[in-house]
């Protein structure tokens, strides 16, 4: 059973049970992209569904400032309040009707299967197929490349996503690899290729080819968080071009999806972010090509082996996910084969 408020017609068809979660990490989190993972929302989402409130309800949730993070105004405040105390008593009152149903349900409903746990590194293609494409259970969760690695090296989880670039060697995608798994036990298996680069404003003002440029123009970055992918990739295209951190306004400006690190630029509280094409893209902003990398899964060879992990597996290779993937920019699909060898990664 679940209860959630009523706020009348203005919010018919709002989930208000998902605002007040994302307010209330909001309040602890003080950034809307740590808020919108901690409610389990993408950033998009998250500011979908607030810039829709606010304009169903004619007031102001939160007030968002350049350089200090997102905060609640005193009405968005007075609302998580209401709920905090509300919700105790609420749950309570709950409880011996929830026990009854369960006992009805008991007898009649099959038991839910297994789900296998997913770590992956963000990927819009990969978040709109479990939004709205995929009938497999499993349990997503969006960590960094190197975050979902090291878990599943822990087991965990079932499988890792992470991305390498397309222009690394056999030899660099097998010791990377081998800092958290074990070629006896883990396999890969590549999925697609997608495109990184500079998310710039539309029309792209300030000329911006490369990180070198926007350190030499003092212009402020927006970066993504440790341990992710993108940004190890960052840090080896500062180190190429012998830059410092330090030189990079905004280089500690972390986000943790692409679609944060859009947002950001498109909302003006950044110049330049490093992410995918398809987040530019669908914020409308600039892009400029840099790198073109192939994003994959590590499972253990067992789960690689299991009827879920066949069936994971199968829908990859449907035509769902792959005119998804084949519609969205700078992704190609690549044939989808069984698990193998880290040196057969980019093959």
């Amino acid at each position: 059973m679940r209860w959630a408020w009523d706020f009348g017609p203005l919010l018919d068809d709002v989930d208000t049970s998902r605002l007040l979660a994302l307010l209330a990490a909001l309040e602890v989190e003080g950034a809307l992209g740590n808020a919108a993972k901690q409610a389990g929302m993408s950033y998009r989402s998250a500011w979908g569904l607030l810039r829709d409130c606010e304009q169903a309800l004619g007031a102001a949730l939160v007030i968002m400032e350049r350089g200090r993070g997102t905060r609640l105004t005193e009405f968005g405040e007075a609302l998580v309040q209401l709920d905090a105390e509300a919700r105790p008593a609420l749950e309570a009152a709950h409880i011996p009707w929830q026990r009854r149903l369960e006992a009805l349900l008991a007898p009649v409903v099959r038991t839910v299967p297994e789900r296998l746990r997913l770590a992956a590194s963000h990927d819009l293609a990969l978040a709109d197929w479990v939004e709205h494409g995929r009938r497999i259970p499993f349990e997503l969760f969006w960590r960094g490349s190197e975050e979902a690695l090291a878990g599943l090296g822990r087991d965990e989880c079932d499988i890792a996503g992470f991305h390498v670039p397309e222009d690394w060697t056999a030899v660099q995608v097998t010791t990377w690899l081998g800092r958290w798994l074990k070629p006896a036990q883990h396999a890969c298996v590549p999925v697609m290729r997608r495109c990184q680069g500079l998310i710039v404003a539309r029309g792209n003002p300030h000329r911006l080819q490369t990180l070198a440029d926007a350190s030499k123009r003092g212009l402020r970055m927006v970066n993504r968080q440790r341990g992710s992918g993108t940004r190890s990739l960052i840090d080896q295209l500062l180190a190429a071009n012998g830059l410092r951190p330090e030189s990079i306004a905004g280089y500690a400006h972390e986000e943790f999806t692409h679609e944060a690190i859009a947002a950001t630029v498109a909302a003006g509280q950044a110049d330049v972010g490093f992410g995918i094409e398809a987040a530019a893209a669908r914020y409308d902003l600039g892009f400029v090509p840099v790198v073109w990398e192939r994003y994959g899964f590590a499972m253990r060879s067992a789960v690689a082996d299991s009827v879920e992990g066949k069936q994971f597996l199968t829908r990859l290779q449907g035509n769902t996910f792959r005119q998804r993937l084949a519609a969205m920019p700078g992704y190609e699909p690549l044939p989808v084969r069984a698990p193998a060898a880290w040196s057969e990664f980019l093959i």
